[in-house]
């Protein structure tokens, strides 16, 4: 028994409702329910199909791998939804959203799959259908189509490739495609990429302008501004030349003024997001300036107050204006301050000077000081002198009155009151003597009744208490996080070119990101330089005198910061490879002066510390792993650090081990041997060894000892057999003249033991 449609959507909303709560249930649903909502069903179940197909897509919960699988399987059901010819409108919406969605999905499949033309063929057909429908169709479907088409433009131009070794992270754009691709070649895709972003934007140019159509092609070209930049000049000059406020010219309805004002918003917003990413770019002044004009037409076009007619500067009718003015009329005087309440008065009672209810009730204390400053500091500057004399004089006023009140109010409980037991005596009257004798033996006056005049003297903070060794280092742990986690968010130092400050320059003083680095590589190194030598120095006599006992000695903070900038140096050591130069050379600096230090002073049982060796070291393990036979960090690295080792050329020779990275090897030592003539020989000694031991490394380093150490070849080489020997064969004297090596056709072993033998 068939189900009936009700009960087939009440199925499929239940199904949405899994997917929602598991997504790792869309996989089995959306396959599903292909069968059910496809070309031939009923209305009411395409219409859901294709909204959910169009969720599904655009949904952040699914992860990118099943969205590519699962974009393959709907593409013949997409395709049948949009040849329908009596399709529903709502229908068509929601496929050519779910199409946008997967076109860049599919166009990652068939860059890895180049045989599989039935699927491109698919998805070029259902390309085709959507640009049939752009001109032609009702207006929500082609916003829809507006979309779909700024997908298309951004997958097929080139964008920025962040890293080639891992393509399935990076933007799908053409720049992933092979230049002799099938089914895909650039050469095509590219131009058509280009013709229909000039089709996008030809509605700016347009004379009967559909304001929906403009407002989606502005939403759609703020994304191709921001991730194509070879486009982006174009757009903005487009965009540029667009007049939003065009029609103002025609009889205003208010159908009109609506859709006009939402264009020029539009287009406000696009502009301003531009402007607000790239403040210094070449349309900064530009785009300023359109906008200006745009808000000073806008004011001009849409502000009611300034159209009313003003005063005839002249008069009309032969009088003066004054003559019009009512003069026995009297502006009413502004309310003055109510009268202090019956009874104690607070300060707060006393300072207000306004009646209404809803202000004097109002806690003031719940606001942030700084809203308070900003609302207070714009109303002051405003306010009248007069108006503010008037309440300073209210306030006075109010002040003076109530100390005569209360002085008076003091006066009449100082005066005594009859007793009981005099009552017989009505003709008594007790002396002056007596009442003040009778005043002193009153209680003191209440302080709180009468605002005392308060005399503060200069406020002191009190000492902060001592800390202690541990609380001292977790502080300057914490210090060195939070100035690292700044470091992240703070911007890049410009690319544009700027005047160089030369020799004379002072490091970090543009308060940039360079000024912070050039701060903690000298907070590492010559904050605490010697401290802890002489330290352990001290321990150790006092070792020797046998007054304490051994220690292991506690990380400096100079130590954790170095220990927290490699860290930060080896998460992306590409671009923050100049910060780990600028450092080591500072090592390298202030192991010197050290040592220069301590040779001007006594001797000592303890030499300082080797920094720079241990820290450079240690970043040349740490990125000689990730480094591929493309990289020109590692030729940077060697070049500007300012001093190199047999400890290092080891190093380098390692990556010979890697048949793929034996050319980087060669070419770092060859760098060095042209551009640092110290090192010179131990780097020709480094190449010699590569020759020797290292199979993959033999011919390039050959073709370069042909020029450095030409001997080198000669030794390790077998000589030609003479002239004679070819013609005759040997006689028996020159057999015994020839090495043994030679008789028996074989050549010198490759060995240093060997070589150092024929030597």
């Amino acid at each position: 028994m068939s189900l009936s449609v009700a009960e087939q959507l009440t199925q499929l909303n239940a199904a949405r409702q899994l997917v929602l709560q598991d997504s790792g249930l869309y996989p089995q649903i959306v396959q599903g329910i292909l069968p059910i909502v496809g070309a031939n069903a009923r209305l009411e179940l395409r219409r859901w199909g294709a909204d959910f197909l169009a969720e599904t897509f655009a949904s952040p919960l699914l992860i990118a791998q099943e969205k590519e699988r699962l974009s393959i399987v709907i593409l013949q059901t997409l395709r049948e939804l949009l040849e329908n010819q009596a399709e529903d409108h709502n229908v068509i919406k929601s496929v050519i959203q779910a199409a946008a969605s997967i076109y860049a999905l599919v166009f990652r499949y068939i860059i890895s799959n180049q045989h599989d033309t039935a699927t491109w063929d698919r998805m070029v057909a259902i390309k085709s259908n959507v640009f049939r429908r752009w001109d032609t169709a009702s207006g929500g479907i082609r916003v829809c189509c507006i979309k779909f088409v700024q997908r298309v433009v951004q997958v097929q131009t080139p964008g920025v490739v962040a890293d080639p070794r891992r393509p399935e992270q990076n933007e799908v754009s053409l720049a992933l495609v092979p230049r002799e691709h099938p089914l895909i070649p650039p050469s095509r895709l590219e131009p058509e990429a280009l013709g229909l972003l000039d089709r996008l934007l030809n509605v700016f140019h347009e004379e009967s302008r559909d304001v929906i159509l403009v407002n989606a092609t502005l939403n759609c070209l703020g994304t191709l501004i921001r991730t194509r930049q070879n486009a982006a000049n174009k757009i903005i000059t487009a965009v540029l030349n667009f007049n939003p406020l065009k029609q103002t010219s025609s009889p205003m309805t208010p159908k009109l003024k609506v859709q006009i004002k939402s264009m020029e918003k539009t287009t406000r917003m696009v502009l301003m997001n531009v402007l607000r990413r790239n403040e210094n770019g070449p349309f900064a002044g530009r785009i300023r300036q359109y906008i200006d004009r745009l808000a000073q037409t806008r004011f001009e076009t849409f502000d009611e107050g300034s159209k009313k007619r003003g005063l005839p500067s002249e008069p009309t009718d032969g009088l003066d204006n004054a003559k019009r003015m009512r003069l026995g009329a009297e502006l009413p005087d502004r309310p003055g301050p109510p009268p202090l309440p019956p009874g104690p008065v607070s300060h707060a009672q006393l300072f207000t000077l306004s009646g209404e209810r809803g202000l004097t009730s109002f806690d003031v204390t719940q606001l942030p000081i700084d809203l308070i400053v900003r609302i207070t500091v714009p109303v002051l500057h405003r306010i009248e002198q007069s108006a503010v004399d008037a309440a300073i004089s209210a306030v006075r006023s109010r002040y003076l009155t109530l100390k005569k009140t209360q002085a008076a109010q003091a006066q009449a409980t100082a005066q005594p009151a009859g007793e009981d037991e005099e009552d017989y005596e009505p003709d008594f009257e007790p002396s002056e003597e007596q009442i003040i004798n009778k005043s002193d033996n009153l209680p003191p006056e209440d302080p709180i009744r009468l605002p005392p005049d308060l005399a503060l003297g200069p406020f002191k903070l009190p000492q902060p208490p001592p800390l202690t060794p541990e609380e001292t280092e977790q502080i300057g742990k914490g210090i060195i996080s939070r100035v690292f986690s700044m470091m992240s968010v703070l911007e890049e130092p410009s690319t544009t070119k700027r005047q160089k400050p030369g020799l004379n320059r002072l490091a970090g003083s543009n308060y940039d990101r360079d000024a912070w680095m050039t701060v903690i590589t000298r907070l590492a190194t010559r904050a605490s330089a010697g401290l802890d030598d002489e330290e352990l120095s001290d321990n150790e006599e006092a070792e020797s005198k046998g007054t304490i006992a051994q220690q292991t000695p506690k990380p400096s903070l100079s130590d954790g910061i170095r220990e927290t900038l490699w860290k930060f140096i080896i998460e992306d050591f590409r671009a923050r490879i100049p910060i780990a130069i600028s450092w080591l050379n500072e090592e390298w600096f202030n192991d010197r002066m050290q040592c220069q230090n301590q040779d001007g002073r006594k001797a000592k049982k303890r030499p300082p510390k080797d920094h720079y060796n241990k820290w450079m070291l240690k970043i040349l393990d740490s990125i000689v792993p990730f480094l591929d036979a493309k990289d020109k960090v590692l030729i940077r690295f060697l070049s500007e650090i300012p001093a190199l080792d047999e400890r290092v050329l080891d190093r380098v020779k390692g990556l010979a081990k890697d048949p793929e990275r034996v050319t980087l090897a060669v070419n770092a030592l060859y760098y060095l041997v042209l551009v640092r003539p110290p090192v010179r020989e131990i780097c020709i000694d480094a190449m010699v060894d590569l020759w020797r031991n290292f199979e993959d490394a033999k011919a390039p380093a050959a073709k370069l000892l042909k020029k450095l150490r030409p001997d080198v070849l000669k030794e390790d080489t077998p000589l030609p057999p003479p002239i004679e020997s070819i013609k005759s064969p040997p006689s028996e004297d020159s057999k015994e003249d020839l090495p043994s090596a030679s008789v028996k056709g074989e050549g010198i072993p490759n060995t240093p033991n060997a070589v150092a033998a024929a030597g």
